[in-house]
């Protein structure tokens, strides 16, 4: 779908506007214009973009051919960015990226992704109904579509936080192989997290110095502000992975412990029958033949005392070891 919103320099709002009319409105160097592409064909895209705006050929191929990390590249008369939006199952404790391609001029920017995003959506309904934020320009369009994608970090972080806490309590109470499963699933959210949060807040602090001519100077306060917040979940993102870490530690812990606890009791327990086990085999044995009647040895007496002796025996033991704190 492609979709166009156009702030003239009369000061009317316009959303019915044709493909066909893009060239007309560029020369308008005192409106806005606003493209955004979603679910779109590179077939559909490629034509506008390289006759229309005249982007570079390298640039219309990474935005539509290939996926990048957050990135921003200096084209002299337009910016080519990439920022990355997050999306989280915490039901099955997976995270995807979602790519969003923005190229940015002086008085229009354009937006193109595979998806729909919800930080996107946001804006472009913001513009509708106030004028205001297309009234100053591409850099402060830039500012908001980089602030809302930044904003929905923050609700992945607070899942990921709320899916530890889970963790944690079920790493005492049942630690099973599922626990051990979605704690390494959380490792890896945690490091797809970091690798997006790392290289995105070090765009925004480029666009926050004010190294490019299309970004106005008194801009770059605004970055250096989304600058915070990544620096800020980025911080966030560590603290996690070092929560994660710690249930892993403790869970092997609980496991380990709960190891030694089964092999304690099986120890007791041959311990305990080991007098037993000997006197069996000892009178068991038949490897000789007496040289005098043994009747003594076959005796209800006999019988009786051997008995007792099994008995007695693992009681005595038992009383032993708890006597000496071994149980």
């Amino acid at each position: 779908m492609i979709r166009i919103l156009y702030f003239s320099s009369a000061g009317e709002i316009r959303t019915a506007v044709a493909t066909e009319a893009l060239p007309e409105l560029l020369h308008d160097t005192e409106g806005m214009l606003w493209l955004d592409m979603r679910e779109e064909s590179p077939e559909a895209c490629t034509p506008i973009l390289r006759d229309v705006f005249g982007f570079h050929p390298l640039a219309i191929d990474d935005a539509l051919e290939e996926s990048h990390v957050p990135k921003v590249d200096d084209w002299g008369k337009y910016l080519y960015l990439v920022l990355h939006a997050v999306s989280y199952d915490i039901d099955e404790n997976d995270i995807d990226t979602l790519e969003l391609d923005m190229f940015v001029g002086a008085n229009y920017i354009v937006t193109h992704h595979d998806t729909p995003l919800k930080a996107v959506d946001r804006v472009w309904n913001l513009c509708q109904r106030d004028e205001r934020h297309l009234r100053r320009g591409p850099a402060h369009l830039l500012y908001k579509l980089a602030d809302e994608v930044a904003a929905d970090y923050m609700p992945v972080v607070e899942d990921i936080d709320v899916t530890i806490d889970e963790i944690e309590d079920q790493v005492f109470d049942n630690p099973a192989r599922s626990v051990l499963e979605q704690i390494f699933g959380l490792k890896r959210t945690l490091l797809t997290l970091r690798r997006i949060i790392g290289p995105q807040r070090e765009v925004l602090n480029k666009l926050g110095r004010g190294d490019y001519a299309v970004i106005p100077t008194e801009y770059g306060v605004f970055f250096r502000d989304v600058y915070d917040h990544l620096v800020r979940l980025y911080d966030i993102s560590e603290s996690l992975r070092d929560l994660v870490g710690g249930a892993l530690d403790t869970y092997l812990s609980v496991v380990s412990n709960r190891m030694n606890e089964v092999m304690k009791t099986l120890t007791i327990i041959t311990t305990l029958f080991m007098p037993v086990s000997f006197l069996a085999g000892f009178f068991g044995m038949n490897f000789f033949q007496p040289v005098f009647r043994l009747d003594i040895w076959t005796s209800p007496g006999a019988l009786a005392a051997l008995i007792a002796a099994m008995l007695l025996f693992p009681v005595g033991m038992f009383l032993w070891m708890r006597k000496r704190a071994w149980m």
